[in-house]
């Protein structure tokens, strides 16, 4: 029989580890390096309804649109953000329009490919989302 099965620490896989230091430094996640101030790009989401107040965005479930299309965004749209102005817009736009003249319709300026950042979807909350999930790490849990 085994043990609290269902508690990390006491399964017979588990084996004891030294919790290391975490570090000091901000890091990018894609590449490691340290982020600077001056890496950082803001980002501004449309809303769907600009009358409608924060508490009011909050209850929707569409809550945000594509700059260019007034497409609705969702977690499982594929989105990009454009760098010289921050607009948040559809990859399908990207594709469609953008692409074709490299100016960021929002404000005119030109865009280079390094402009145009491909934001990373989170899950739908469905079964893991296509992904194949698996457990790296064991941590200490709240035991009663």
């Amino acid at each position: 029989m085994l043990p609290s099965f269902w508690i990390p620490s006491l399964t017979p896989e588990a084996k004891a580890t030294k919790l290391e230091k975490p570090s000091r430094t901000v890091t990018c996640p894609m590449s490691g390096k340290p982020l600077r101030m001056s890496d950082l790009t803001s980002v501004r989401f449309t809303p769907l309804d600009g009358s409608v107040d924060r508490v009011g965005l909050i209850t929707r479930s569409e809550r945000y649109v594509c700059a260019v299309t007034r497409d609705s965004l969702s977690n499982a749209t594929p989105c990009a953000v454009l760098r010289p102005s921050g607009a948040v817009v559809t990859l399908e736009c990207v594709e469609k329009l953008i692409r074709k003249d490299m100016v960021d319709p929002v404000n005119g300026e030109k865009l280079t490919d390094r402009d145009i950042i491909v934001l990373q979807r989170g899950g739908t909350g469905f079964a893991g989302s296509g992904v194949k999930l698996q457990a790296e790490k064991s941590r200490p849990v709240m035991q009663a």
